[in-house]
């Protein structure tokens, strides 16, 4: 699984019938520290997340599954809402 946000909203009328009454967002991945990384990217929301929400994606058959729809060409969907994010940062040069 993979963090990102969603940037914006893909209306797309006429599109593949196994994407039907998906929504397509645009999902901007970022790293831990919740700066840019890569491309932008069209994601399947599965949760119902909005625009400006940090989210968590999955990609490639983990992204169809989540979709539930295994004949669909879905290669990313959003799978979670981030409510909160902690990480704790510590040293391991002395090898503990």
């Amino acid at each position: 699984m993979y963090l990102g946000k969603v940037i914006g909203t893909i209306v797309a009328t006429r599109k593949d019938e196994n994407l039907i009454g998906s929504k397509l967002m645009i999902t901007q991945p970022l790293n831990m520290e919740l700066e840019p990384i890569g491309e932008p990217l069209i994601a399947v929301d599965t949760v119902g997340a909005g625009i400006g929400e940090l989210v968590i994606f999955t990609k490639g058959t983990a992204a169809r599954i989540a979709a539930r729809k295994m004949d669909a060409p879905i290669d990313i969907s959003i799978v979670g809402i981030v409510d909160q994010l902690t990480i704790d940062h510590w040293d391991n040069r002395d090898g503990s």
